[in-house]
């Protein structure tokens, strides 16, 4: 008798039932024809964030990579193991994708780890403790400039740390140049596991905006168009 979980069996069940078949042709190509998603969606590791689901992506759409409270390092020259850094080259110089988006979320462990460790990220684990300090300069740019002033600590510290990784992804020289050329476009977002609610960084200001309302506005504009 096999010990591999029994509901991920069932699972897997349902999913050669209905979404495979459903998607089979589509799947076959994909395996013959190899990828090519136009999105790279860095998000956090957290089970109740899927970003395919999120933005109803079918197989082969979205290329996702995910980490603890979705954060992305500088750039760094030289070795190392640089999981989240190997999937942004790959996506940006190897898929030639189009949009890199950096997914937030609400109560995001990781970012709560990182506020209640009052400076003693050691204290956090041998290995969450150093990759959540990535999370420092958006903590010391959030208490000398906050973008929102009024917003809870928690949900504050999630939006600066989207800002910040996607100044870091600006530090990797290939993206930078893309971006600077504008074959690339990089973007953060934010989700509401509860309510549903996404938000989207605008660009000029910073400030997070209702998915909503933007494609309210997007339908008008094509309407007009």
């Amino acid at each position: 008798m096999t010990d591999f979980p029994k509901e991920l069996l069932t699972g897997y069940g349902l999913y050669k039932e209905r979404i495979y078949r459903q998607f089979e042709e589509e799947y076959q190509n994909l395996a013959i024809y190899g990828q090519e998603p136009e999105v790279m969606v860095i998000s956090c590791c957290d089970s109740r964030v899927t970003p395919e689901g999120i933005f109803h992506a079918q197989p082969g759409e979205l290329f996702v990579v995910r980490n603890v409270a979705n954060l992305v390092p500088p750039f760094i020259q030289g070795g190392g193991t640089h999981g989240t850094s190997a999937a942004l080259e790959y996506a940006v110089t190897g898929l030639k994708v189009k949009h890199l988006v950096v997914l937030g979320h609400c109560k995001c462990g990781g970012v709560q780890a990182f506020r209640e460790s009052n400076g003693k990220l050691s204290k956090t684990g041998q290995f969450v403790g150093p990759w959540i300090k990535m999370l420092e300069p958006a903590a010391i740019t959030l208490a000398c400039t906050p973008v929102d002033k009024h917003e809870d600590p928690q949900l504050a510290l999630e939006y600066a740390g989207i800002r910040q990784s996607l100044k870091n992804l600006m530090t990797f020289p290939f993206i930078e140049k893309l971006v600077t050329q504008g074959n690339l476009d990089i973007h953060g977002a934010w989700f509401d596991i509860g309510s549903g609610a996404l938000r989207v960084m605008s660009k000029e200001t910073e400030i997070f905006e209702d998915a909503q309302d933007l494609r309210a506005q997007l339908k008008e504009q094509e309407a007009e168009d």
